[in-house]
């Protein structure tokens, strides 16, 4: 088995366009669905709880098969994990196009976490499983870069065809069309990467050959219970705990984006190309930055990068409300895209150093379940406070609070991870 981004560059772009699949599916119900949740789908105006309803669903949805995902992926391998993931999302486009009521846009998100869960894991995995520990913050920086650009596309293109065509068919025949590609890609051109994972784990066994050496969780079975892989990642090894927690904070910030972000904008007047377009700023730094930061952390380390991450993407959700105009919220979208971008590829990163080949397959699917279902406690988070402070802001606030304060745990109860940096004795 070759490793290497080099050795595997035809797989390495068949996984990044798969994952720029992956982003659209989710972007193209970024914009459009929350903005005209009032007028298309009829959920009541200021209807905080309900209006966040669909993200709380994606994010507890979409958590549970991030777990899922990483445990059958290891005895099912990542391919067939990838094609089930597609398959789920088949419906979507219908559902929507179909929709009676605010309940089948719910229903339909339900079916995008389950998508997202598996494919998004399973392409991040893959492209983990067949290269190098030093190439780690590229390949994740890569692979972000690449979904949050999709999402970012989605999310601006939209909404012209929902202006030209109306938005439910508009949406119908964007998301057919990208996730009938995916599948079919899925099928006829991605192959296994478990094996290369598992001769990976054949070099392990002799510590002597490795270049770097992590510095692994100690006292854990060489085939860990899912009971066993839950304790470990969730409080039994802080700096796994200190991860996932930030993780699910920093998800908080999506949350918004998606559900609170269109609704403020659209009421303040803003068309739904221009909600797209400063949305999509947002998407486009946080997906475009990624490309740097990921790789910058290859050579500077992942824990201060993730830190004040947390911090910049906090501020930047800040200065939303404080400010008026275009431009003031494309610069505030900017910011907290940067932030984003300094931390989300290197949060995972930092998993990955110090996960085992047997079980980082695991490791990344609990990370991603605690990151993700972020979605749905800070959907509920960010509709109580709106509710409780009777406005939209109330919920900028709350987000910019929690995202301050975890990134304070998160340098106090984190480490450098790069076992350059910092090996294994």
């Amino acid at each position: 088995m070759h490793f290497g981004i080099r050795a595997n560059l035809s797989q390495f772009l068949q996984q990044l366009l798969q994952v720029l699949l992956v982003g659209m599916t989710i972007g193209m119900m970024r914009t459009v669905v929350p903005a005209l949740a009032e007028t298309e789908f009829g959920v009541p105006r200021n209807s905080f709880m309900l209006l966040v309803a669909f993200v709380v669903a994606f994010g507890f949805v979409k958590g549970a098969m991030n777990f899922v995902a990483g445990r059958i992926a290891e005895q099912m391998g990542r391919r067939r994990v990838l094609l089930l993931g597609w398959l789920s999302a088949v419906p979507i486009p219908a559902l929507i196009y179909f929709a009676t009521s605010w309940s089948w846009v719910v229903f339909a998100t339900v079916l995008l976490g389950i998508n997202q869960g598996l494919t998004w894991s399973m392409t991040q995995t893959a492209k983990l499983d067949f290269t190098r520990a030093d190439q780690r913050g590229l390949v994740i920086g890569l692979n972000e870069f690449s979904g949050y650009l999709g999402v970012a596309l989605a999310g601006v293109t939209t909404g012209y065809p929902a202006s030209v065509l109306g938005p439910r068919q508009g949406l119908f025949w964007f998301g057919a069309a990208v996730i009938g590609l995916a599948t079919l890609l899925a099928w006829l051109a991605v192959v296994e990467t478990l094996p290369w994972a598992q001769d990976e784990v054949k070099r392990h066994a002799h510590p002597e050959t490795l270049a770097l050496r992590p510095r692994y969780p100690t006292r854990v079975s060489p085939r860990p219970s899912t009971r066993e892989m839950f304790a470990l990642m969730s409080w039994r090894d802080p700096r796994m705990a200190a991860l996932c927690r930030a993780g699910l904070v920093e998800k908080f910030v999506d949350a918004l984006v998606w559900a609170i972000w269109p609704v403020y904008l659209h009421q303040r007047g803003v068309s739904l190309p221009q909600i797209g377009w400063i949305v999509g700023v947002y998407g486009f730094t946080w997906g475009a930055a990624q490309f740097f930061t990921g790789q910058l952390s290859d050579r500077w380390g992942r824990h201060l990068l993730n830190a004040w991450g947390m911090w910049i993407c906090g501020a930047g959700v800040a200065l939303m409300p404080l400010g008026e105009g275009a431009a003031w919220w494309t610069a505030s979208a900017a910011i907290s895209g940067l932030g984003m971008a300094m931390l989300y590829p290197n949060l995972s990163a930092a998993v990955a150093d110090i996960a085992h080949p047997n079980w980082r397959a695991s490791a990344i699917g609990i990370y991603r379940f605690w990151r993700d279902t972020g979605y749905g406690i800070g959907a509920l988070g960010l509709g109580a406070a709106a509710a409780l402070g009777g406005r939209l802001e109330s919920a900028f606030w709350f987000v910019a609070g929690a995202m301050a304060l975890s990134g304070l745990a998160l340098y106090r109860w984190g480490e450098e991870t790069h076992p350059r940096l910092n090996p294994a004795q």
